[in-house]
C-alpha cells in the first residue's frame, strides 16, 4: 500500500519555524494501530488523517503514542494540504471531530479556523506548580489541559522544564503563559505523558488561553506567540462559544508512505 504524506510547518510564513506536523489524506480509514504507527514513525506532535464525508472530512489526531481529541496545528496543515495540493476549491473547509466540527477558512493573512471555545476553570494545583515551576503561579486553571499563570514573561521565555516533574501532571498537558510587552500574552505547552515534551505552538491551548486573556484583558482580540524554539504567531479572536485562530502554513516535504 502506498499512501500520500505532507509535512506541513504549521503557524509560521517560513519552513523550520512553527510546528511541524504530518498529514495523510485517505479514502477510507486505516486500522487504528496502523495509523499509530505512522505516528510513531513520523515522531512529529501530531500526524493527522482525514477521509472525505458527505459534509466535508472527517479528521482524527496521533501523536507519536496515542489518539487525541483536538489538534489544532495538524489542523491547519490539513486545510493547508486541501486547498493547496488536493485542489479543494471550498471557500471553507468542514472537519468533523471528537470535538465537533472544526471550521477553517482561507484568508488574505493565511488561515483562519474556528474551534469551540474552552474557557479554562479555577483549579487547585497550587502547591503541585510550585514544585514543578519553583515558583508560586498567580492563577492556576485546566480544562482540557492545566493553564498556570505567572505574572513574567522572562520566566515563561527562560525556564527550563523538569520533565519527570511535569509528568505528574494528569491531564493532556501544562501550559505556562504570561502578559507580554511585545504581544498580548506569550506561552509554552508540555505534554510528556503524551509522547510530546515541549510542543513548538499548540493551536488547541489557545482555545482556553484565548478565553482567559479576552476577560483579563478586555478585548476580543488578541495576538499571541507561543515561545518555544521554533515559536509561532497566533492570532486569536473570541466570538461567544467559539475562538477563531489564525495563522500561515508552508509545505517542507511531500512524499509517499509504503506500508
Amino acid at each position: 500500500m502506498k499512501l500520500n504524506l505532507y509535512q506541513v510547518d504549521a503557524f509560521t510564513h517560513q519552513v523550520f519555524k512553527g510546528n511541524p506536523a504530518a498529514v495523510c489524506s485517505l479514502t477510507e480509514w486505516l486500522p487504528d494501530h496502523v495509523m499509530q504507527s505512522i505516528a510513531a514513525e513520523n515522531n512529529l506532535a501530531e500526524t493527522a488523517f482525514f477521509v472525505a464525508t458527505d459534509t466535508g472530512f472527517h479528521i482524527r489526531w496521533f501523536t507519536p503514542t496515542v489518539e487525541v481529541d483536538l489538534c489544532g496545528h495538524a489542523t491547519l496543515a490539513s486545510a493547508h494540504v486541501l486547498f493547496e495540493h488536493l485542489n479543494f476549491r471550498n471557500e471553507k473547509v468542514i472537519f468533523s471531530s471528537r470535538s465537533g466540527d472544526l471550521i477553517v477558512k482561507k484568508i488574505a493573512s493565511g488561515y483562519q479556523m474556528d474551534f469551540p471555545n474552552q474557557t479554562p476553570f479555577p483549579c487547585d494545583k497550587f502547591n503541585l506548580a510550585e514544585q514543578t515551576f519553583g515558583r508560586r503561579p498567580v492563577k492556576c486553571l485546566c480544562n482540557q489541559d492545566y493553564v498556570i499563570v505567572f505574572d513574567d514573561e522572562t520566566f515563561v521565555r527562560e525556564f527550563e522544564p523538569d520533565f519527570g516533574k511535569l509528568k505528574e501532571w494528569d491531564l493532556r498537558g501544562v501550559t505556562i503563559t504570561a502578559k507580554s510587552d511585545e504581544y498580548d500574552f506569550v506561552s509554552r505547552f508540555f505534554a510528556p505523558n503524551y509522547g510530546i515534551d515541549e510542543d513548538p505552538v499548540t493551536g488547541s491551548s489557545f482555545t482556553q488561553l484565548a478565553p482567559y486573556w479576552a476577560e483579563k484583558l478586555d478585548k476580543n482580540q488578541l495576538k499571541a506567540k507561543q515561545v518555544s524554539n521554533r515559536g509561532g504567531e497566533v492570532l486569536c479572536e473570541v466570538k461567544g462559544n467559539r475562538v477563531l485562530l489564525s495563522g500561515d502554513c508552508v509545505t517542507y516535504l511531500m512524499g509517499e508512505i509504503h506500508i
